[in-house]
């Protein structure tokens, strides 16, 4: 019998949460509400599978709430909720090991691509495999990223990328699993590895990433270094194309 995945809404908006609550519960999941952040670290030990938290709340900094879960709970996959221009805090919370992002108002798609990926992960278990394989694709240098991307993979993904060549002039691209997560040490671990592409004259695209991750990228300057796609295919046509 499939386990019901428990989940943990935290937000002080009471409508905004029980309007929350029965759409989990027709998704099938269970659900706790909680109102503030010293509430939900009363509730966490009832064990949520996957906690969502509004970062700013009356009361306990939402990013201390996060730090406390992660403590109690390191193995939970917490997805903040973040305000349209909290674009930094959303960086900051995943440098706090947020795995993920939704901005209010959420919208069902969002809410339904988050809790896909939490599942996912969750599913997957705990380590593991590397983080990062390089593969030959007919003639496309491809890095896959399996993993959550933080200080700890710098390693393997600077491996897979010194299996790929650092030939000038090389065609690379780095393909996400749709359930990675990457946090701001794993931001500045990519933009080593895309600065040294660039360096190279390499063409490099990025695909697989989520829309929420997207829009991170684009802030923090990764669209400098390469052209970013949602789509494989899409990706793969971009670098297929003449220089």
């Amino acid at each position: 019998m499939t386990k019901q995945i428990k989940i943990l809404m935290v937000d002080d908006e009471r409508r905004f949460r029980e309007t929350t609550q029965k759409i989990l519960s027709k998704k099938g999941f269970e659900t706790i509400l909680a109102e503030s952040g010293e509430d939900a670290l009363e509730k966490i030990v009832q064990n949520p599978d996957i906690v969502i938290l509004d970062i700013k709340m009356p009361g306990m900094d939402g990013l201390a709430v996060l730090d406390h879960i992660k403590t109690l709970a390191p193995e939970t996959e917490v997805i903040i909720m973040t305000g349209h221009g909290d674009m930094d805090l959303a960086v900051e919370a995943l440098n706090h090991e947020a795995t993920d992002f939704i901005k209010k108002p959420i919208s069902r798609s969002a809410l339904d691509a988050a809790l896909h990926r939490a599942k996912e992960r969750l599913n997957a278990g705990k380590p593991h495999v590397s983080v990062a394989e390089y593969r030959q694709e007919d003639d496309l240098r491809v890095i896959h990223i399996l993993g959550n991307i933080n200080a700890g993979a710098e390693e393997a993904l600077m491996a897979a990328y010194a299996q790929a060549g650092s030939e000038d002039s090389v065609q690379l691209l780095l393909s996400f699993n749709e359930n990675t997560s990457i946090n701001g040490a794993g931001i500045a671990v990519l933009i080593q590895l895309l600065a040294q592409s660039k360096k190279k004259k390499q063409k490099v695209a990025i695909s697989g990433i989520s829309e929420n991750f997207h829009e991170i990228f684009r802030m923090v300057g990764i669209t400098r270094f390469a052209m970013v796609f949602t789509d494989k295919a899409d990706a793969r046509a971009y670098l297929a194309e003449e220089v």
